[in-house]
């Protein structure tokens, strides 16, 4: 089987590659970038492209069996994705799975959520046997929170005291490469989640244990994390992030026991829990 991946050099399209690999399904990926390309594991084949070039959404489809749609948080991913089932549908590729975004209905006015509504709306009328993917905030987005953790003993993302059923990236990479390979998820959406809700101030106890240190949840004051970020990420993304952290501390981004019970069914096992991500994270860390 021929599987394309958009979105296969990032944090989680790169696990979908790995767990493809697994399976021996024959991976491309698209990519911008030809030194990503050149970085791409062995038996992966790395095309450069765009999908905002209709000469790209012409040609990267053609053979292909099946696409793995991922597009990053941009002020064009509903365009972009827009293009790929476009492509998809001209090449009659015979399977789709997207990545969109757990209770994507909830809060269509968040910018990267209400983006990608379109995109699986489009999707469901394309007539390509389909799998939607909704996955709730990353475990792994902590990685980028290693500084503030190891010298400041602070967890600085504001996701509130409602909870939010946080899920590992290892298993929705393991969902999408289910779900491309293995018949039985066409017509299907899955809320990609963690096994139990966190708080700020949880998470950062789990933290302080795993790295056996005090770690201080930095609060849920919005406008002072606005003012932290700003300097590392665009002024269009705080914005739509703060948000989002809005949206978390209102309401929370919570799993049922449904969601659990039918992502356990789906993966062949329970979802990877934060504690034991926690301290394999540290661990590494303090290698």
């Amino acid at each position: 089987m021929k599987t394309l991946v958009i979105g296969g050099t990032g944090q989680v399209g790169s696990l979908v590659v790995q767990e493809l690999l697994a399976r021996e399904s024959e991976v491309h990926v698209l990519t911008r970038s030809d030194e990503k390309k050149q970085k791409l594991p062995a038996g992966v084949k790395g095309i450069v492209g765009d999908l905002l070039n209709p000469d790209t959404i012409r040609s990267v489809f053609k053979e292909m069996d099946a696409a793995f749609i991922l597009n990053p948080v941009s002020p064009t991913e509903t365009h972009e994705g827009l293009m790929a089932v476009n492509g998809a549908r001209m090449s009659d590729v015979k399977r789709l799975v997207y990545m969109s975004v757990h209770h994507v209905d909830e809060a269509p006015y968040l910018p990267h959520f209400g983006a990608k509504i379109p995109i699986e709306i489009a999707i469901k009328a394309s007539g390509i046997p389909y799998t939607i993917l909704r996955p709730n905030n990353f475990y792994q987005n902590d990685y980028m929170l290693q500084e503030a953790l190891l010298q400041y003993g602070v967890y600085p993302q504001p996701i509130g005291d409602a909870g939010v059923s946080r899920v590992d990236t290892r298993d929705i990479a393991e969902a999408a490469a289910i779900a491309l390979t293995i018949d039985g998820h066409e017509g299907k959406t899955y809320n990609l989640v963690g096994p139990e809700e966190h708080t700020g101030e949880s998470t950062a106890e789990i933290w302080g244990k795993a790295l056996n240190k005090p770690i201080t949840y930095a609060g849920n004051d919005l406008e002072a994390w606005e003012q932290q970020f700003l300097p590392f990420m665009p002024a269009w993304m705080v914005f739509d992030f703060k948000h989002m952290f809005a949206f978390f501390q209102q309401n929370g981004l919570k799993a049922t026991p449904t969601d659990i019970e039918r992502m356990t069914v789906l993966l062949g096992h329970a979802p990877r829990g934060f504690e034991d991500f926690a301290r394999e994270t540290a661990a590494q860390w303090h290698q």
